[in-house]
């Protein structure tokens, strides 16, 4: 039976950034993936790197992660774009939060600044002549997800990790796995196998929402910046049975790529009319140019969540040699290098840069 200090079970965007730090931390490592490296729900993720101020918790995390992300800003498979981020006030209350939000930010240690209607519209000419202003990031950035994951996958590959692609973890063992092939391998297991998460750890609660993405042709020029609605929170936390939101991106390559839907426990991966319909409508309201560019592409994939909306990063309670990270729903992406750093520094006994207690899987114990 092969052994190894660290077995990773899935080489989406999470698995992978910790199959890349822990062979740079010496450690050998077996990185499992039944299906293509940097599918399943990072191949569906818009890979904004964002910082959400709504839960304290929530808000750490993506702040530890943004500045991690910095060391990836030269990977050409990245497609790392420093666009900044424009949140749009549509109403007088997305308004008047603007200013606590640009305090919570300041706070974390991310400059943020309030815009009026003017400047909102200097920023981005092209968007709702009736929007009233918002706020703008310009530190932040997006990423190509499922490039910067193959290229972290092949880093830890040529670091020494041992990648079993093709192969599926049928069971867990204590301190190891059990192959779909028949075969064991002895370790410490991280499960981060997003939705599928829950096939080996079903002790863990956690369920799905299904979203859909919309990617156009080339437009350069059409936006400089990621812009979403200040009430994008109330879609990405609420417990609506389909909810939309505002957000598109421009891409490196001159695309705009348009989210956001949410979809309560819709397991397949077809494309839903009428959600698809209500996205589109919501993303003309703010962007009413949208309408004449040309859709390339449609596509839908699933976000893992966990009850109270935080991951599961840290051991799983009741399981020797079991580690789990998990569950970040919409800020999987953002916050995968920070998870990492805190994942590892917890197995490996380090005192992590920020709290791991509010991601902590023991926390289902209370719950129970």
């Amino acid at each position: 039976m092969d052994h190894f200090d660290l077995i990773i079970v899935g080489a989406g965007i999470v698995g992978a950034h910790c199959a890349k730090l822990a062979t740079e931390r010496g450690c050998t490592v077996a990185l499992i993936e039944p299906d293509v490296i940097g599918g399943g729900v990072t191949a569906a993720s818009m890979g904004h790197l964002v910082a959400m101020d709504d839960d304290p918790a929530e808000l750490a995390l993506a702040r530890y992660s943004l500045g991690l992300w910095e060391q990836y800003k030269g990977v050409a498979d990245a497609e790392f774009s420093r666009c900044g981020t424009l949140w749009l006030a549509a109403t007088e209350h997305e308004l008047a939060s603007v200013p606590a939000r640009v305090q919570r930010l300041a706070k974390a240690g991310i400059h943020a600044e309030a815009v009026d209607a003017a400047q909102l519209r200097q920023l981005e000419p092209t968007l709702a002549g009736d929007l009233l202003g918002g706020m703008r990031v310009p530190g932040e950035a997006v990423v190509y997800p499922p490039g910067i994951c193959n290229w972290l996958v092949a880093r830890a590959v040529a670091g020494g990790a041992r990648l079993l692609q093709g192969r599926r973890v049928v069971r867990l063992r204590e301190q190891g796995v059990e192959l779909d092939d028949g075969s064991h391998l002895a370790g410490p297991v991280l499960v981060a196998a997003g939705t599928a998460s829950t096939t080996l750890l079903p002790e863990l609660p956690m369920h799905q929402r299904r979203g859909h993405l919309v990617i156009t042709d080339r437009y350069p020029g059409t936006l400089r910046h990621q812009v979403l609605e200040l009430g994008y929170a109330n879609s990405a936390h609420g417990n609506d049975a389909v909810s939309v939101a505002f957000n598109v991106q421009p891409r490196p390559t001159g695309q705009l790529l348009l989210g956001s839907s949410r979809e309560q426990g819709v397991l397949d991966g077809a494309i839903n009319p009428a959600v698809l319909r209500s996205m589109l409508q919501r993303a003309f309201r703010f962007l009413p140019g949208l309408q004449s560019l040309k859709a390339i592409r449609v596509w839908t994939g699933q976000r893992p969540c966990t009850p109270d909306g935080r991951p599961y990063i840290g051991a799983v309670p009741g399981r020797r040699g079991a580690w789990v990270a998990t569950g970040h729903e919409g800020l999987g992406v953002a916050t995968s290098t920070g998870t990492a750093q805190l994942l590892l520094d917890l197995i490996e006994g380090r005192v992590p840069a920020i709290d791991p207690a509010p991601y902590d899987p023991a926390r289902v114990i209370a719950w129970a």
